[in-house]
């Protein structure tokens, strides 16, 4: 199947190629096309679902924290819990009005700024340890602690779009397309396996990939890759770190985890409709995290299946209402921001929800 493919009308699709999706609309035939080319009711109930979803998580994390937090620190908890949604919500609106477009012309200088967060973690008096991983940055005049590999993901995802669209029909070229977008690729997981943290190196990987695979890169070049790189990576991580072959032994069923298997027990003990907001009793009983990476948990346990699956709906209108903007919009760059930022974030709650 060919992978381009110009609208009708020849000369003037021809002078406009580089605005033309190319072959995102094949590759996306799963969706069902859109009926206008106004993404605005898209954008709109996209914007919906992640408030629901933020309005959610402050509920639970709100709930979390008055049981487990002495009065004091729960206020000032409370605070930060509400400026950091409030930064949120003002870095949406903010970029919403901005325009997608408007991201092109600095997608370079983007690529160089999440490159400089990925190293800032390993600079003694940057970066901030926990568990003995180097993930999160104390970067100056930011008020709270940095996820450089989170931000990394985003501001990537941009330049890729770029270089896709710079690229055009250029991309099944393999010495000057191919490899280069890749070893790009490459650096970013690279640093972000060495923090060390395989999960987001992997997720990382796969989104970029993914991205390339819309765009139009040959298929047989990405299937080889993706299977050595993932390989190699596994590898490489079970070889360099304890934890990576403890998780790998858990998964093969050679070994038991505390923490995964009370975190099934709190999710099971919600029943249909769980037993109410605040009156969770497993983050009493030494289960940690619920307030964070397992926080699916504590929606099972509290909201019960009734609000997990509200959740898992709030995400599949995320990825619904995102790759349709994907497909609706004229601009290459901007369909192929969408569809990596869409997958990213999606990718990244199915794996925390398939933990849980």
């Amino acid at each position: 199947m060919a992978r381009f493919r110009r609208r009708p009308g020849a000369a003037a699709a021809a002078a406009t190629a580089s605005e033309t999706q190319l072959g995102l609309f094949g590759r996306l035939e799963v969706v069902t096309r859109p009926r206008s080319s106004d993404a605005s009711p898209e954008a709109r109930r996209l914007f919906y679902a992640v408030l629901g979803l933020l309005a959610l998580g402050f509920l639970l994390q709100v709930s979390h924290a008055s049981t487990t937090l002495p009065e004091a620190l729960f206020r000032e908890h409370l605070a930060r819990l509400a400026v950091m949604r409030g930064i949120a919500l003002l870095l949406i609106v903010g970029l919403w009005q901005l325009g997608t477009e408007r991201l092109k012309a600095v997608a370079p200088a983007l690529a160089v700024l999440a490159l400089l967060l990925l190293v800032a973690v390993f600079v003694p008096g940057l970066q901030h340890k926990i568990n003995g991983s180097r993930r999160w940055g104390d970067l100056p005049l930011v008020p709270f602690n940095v996820q450089a590999s989170d931000v990394a993901r985003v501001l990537g995802i941009v330049w890729l779009a770029r270089r896709c669209e710079d690229l055009g029909p250029r991309v099944e070229e393999g010495l000057r397309g191919y490899l280069p977008t890749l070893g790009m690729g490459l650096l970013f997981c690279a640093l972000v396996f060495l923090e060390p943290d395989l999960g987001s190196t992997i997720l990382l990987g796969a989104t970029w990939g993914t991205v390339m695979w819309v765009a139009g890169f040959q298929q047989r070049h990405i299937a080889t890759s993706a299977a050595a790189l993932g390989s190699a990576a596994l590898v490489a991580g079970a070889t360099m770190f304890s934890h990576v072959r403890d998780r790998i032994d858990i998964f093969l069923g050679d070994a038991t985890n505390d923490q995964v298997a009370r975190s099934a027990e709190a999710f099971a003990s919600g029943g249909l409709f769980g037993v109410g907001l605040g009156q969770g009793e497993y983050r009493l009983a030494g289960l940690q995290y619920q307030q964070t990476d397992f926080v699916f948990a504590l929606v099972g346990e509290e909201l019960g299946l009734f609000g997990a699956l509200l959740v898992i709906l709030a995400y599949g209108a995320i990825l619904w209402s995102g790759l349709r903007i994907a497909r609706t919009v004229e601009s290459r760059f901007s369909a192929l921001v969408a569809y990596g930022l869409t997958v990213g974030v999606c990718l990244q709650a199915l794996i925390h929800i398939s933990v849980v």
